[in-house]
């Protein structure tokens, strides 16, 4: 049994094997991760009227009767229509043991996309943490929230992530850790996990990130390389290192610092507190273990952010401080890391557009 922290690749297959996870479809290359697992929508959605949690003592099932609008069957794929509600049974469901606990979050081409997508569990009374014990199925809410998308069966949005005991690094072994092989490529700003910021320094063409255009046409999630990004994107160029940031708009950034994740630890990207009122930072918030580290390949990799500003404008700076990355202990080094033997899509990334569009 491997010891406390982030469950590696290795414990998830035999989680998978010993039933401690459950699936109605075998489980495809690629769907395990270094330190979690992909998870695939089933074959229908429910379309509902109202995002929901079925706190302590209801079941999705019985929540959806108060909420749901019509059924879906995604057999031969179906378009979730951006600002929709859909609530979608996975494939993969839980028996998990009393000392593991889980928590989900979005793959990182969904975070780009702007398909705010969540985990729901039975009993749950809060989105993505699942409790040590848990045993019930798995269900993704999906709300597009820029372009409208075409799914399919099988698609993988999300993703889950095992953990035994406490597994966050302290302030203190984080500082230790950076002095030791460098997590990030400049003056390190440790406070409740590595401090990150925006990069406003304009890019090729004088570009330091994109903005969704609010009227666009459909996106097919399986057409990869695929789309004009000037068909479903406007270029975000900066004033004297300044952008404002309108309400109810979506965009994509890059933080300024490149960082390392090292193959005994995962991070998880957060939000710093401060910034919650003005906008949300990230979507997709998993670093897998070898994320821009040199044992992958990589020479350190920068953070692409999701942004969303709230109700009012706000002018962001270079620089600005806008999260931080929450350092975890693997219980064990994975037996694969992120961009040395899986196709990872954004090892050593900049500034990128998720994996559906060219260049």
């Amino acid at each position: 049994m491997t010891g406390h922290g982030v469950l590696p690749s290795q414990a998830i297959a035999q989680m998978l094997e010993s039933g401690e996870i459950s699936v109605t479809n075998p489980v495809v290359d690629g769907q395990i991760q270094p330190a979690s697992l992909d998870l695939r929508l089933g074959t229908k959605a429910w379309r509902v009227r109202a995002s929901f949690l079925t706190g302590a003592k209801a079941t999705v099932t019985e929540r959806l009767g108060d909420f749901q609008m019509h059924e879906i069957d995604l057999s031969d794929g179906a378009v979730l229509e951006k600002g929709c509600v859909y609530v979608v049974p996975l494939m993969e469901s839980l028996a998990l043991p009393q000392d593991v606990n889980a928590v989900a979050n979005a793959k990182s081409s969904t975070g780009r996309l702007d398909l705010f997508t969540r985990c729901l569990t039975d009993k749950g009374i809060e989105f993505d943490r699942i409790e040590a014990g848990y045993t019930g199925p798995l269900y993704a809410e999906i709300s597009p929230r820029s372009f409208s998308v075409l799914v399919r069966p099988g698609m993988r949005l999300n993703q889950i992530r095992f953990r035994r005991g406490k597994s966050v690094l302290t302030d203190e072994e984080l500082r230790k850790l950076h002095n030791e092989i460098t997590l990030v490529d400049s003056e390190p700003q440790i406070d409740g996990g590595l401090g990150f910021s925006v990069d406003l320094t304009p890019h090729k063409d004088g570009i330091v990130g994109y903005r969704a255009k609010p009227h666009t046409g459909l996106i097919d999630l399986d057409l990869l390389n695929h789309y004009e990004p000037a068909d479903f994107w406007e270029p975000v160029t900066a004033e004297q290192g300044r952008i404002i940031l309108d309400p109810g708009a979506f965009y994509i950034l890059v933080s300024r610092e490149a960082v390392h994740i090292p193959p005994q630890c995962a991070a998880e990207m957060a939000p710093y507190l401060a910034m919650v009122g003005e906008f949300r930072v990230h979507y997709a918030g998993f670093f897998d273990p070898g994320f821009g580290h040199a044992a992958a390949g990589g020479k350190g990799a920068r953070g692409v952010l999701e942004v969303r500003c709230h109700e009012a404008p706000f002018a962001l700076e270079h620089g600005q401080s806008v999260g931080r990355l929450v350092y975890e202990r693997m219980a064990e080094v994975p037996d694969t890391l992120y961009g040395a033997d899986l196709k990872s899509n954004y090892q050593g990334q900049g500034l990128k557009l998720s994996k559906h569009f060219k260049g």
